[in-house]
């Protein structure tokens, strides 16, 4: 299924603590955990049919403006949104010094732990 992703709106499910967007049935999300001063982004999750065509990063890139917006810290324990931020200096100051510099010491082509 090729995506538009202009057309795919994102949503934040603040009951299930999830960003999420739905497509053709399926469901892309992204779980948090908010605390008052700080947001963990734990898992995220594309079907593997819409898999590969940034939906992932729609979803992380979202997640991380609305943490900017509300002024939250962010802790990324999820690899998506740990490379995400990685390789996005534009949001390198919503981690901490500490996180920042775990982030930039681990290889780009690393996905978990």
């Amino acid at each position: 299924m090729d995506l538009n992703l202009d057309s795919i709106t994102v949503t934040n499910n603040e009951e299930a603590q999830r960003f999420e967007a739905q497509i053709g049935g399926q469901r892309a999300l992204l779980t948090y955990h908010r605390f008052p001063d700080r947001i963990v982004f734990n898992h995220s999750e594309v079907p593997p049919p819409l898999g590969g065509q940034g939906l992932a990063a729609k979803l992380a890139r979202t997640a991380l403006d609305f943490a900017r917006a509300n002024h939250l810290r962010v802790v990324p324990p999820c690899p998506y949104v740990a490379a995400f931020i990685r390789k996005h200096a534009e949001y390198h100051d919503l981690v901490s010094a500490d996180e920042l510099q775990r982030l930039l010491s681990r290889s780009s082509g690393a996905t978990g732990r």
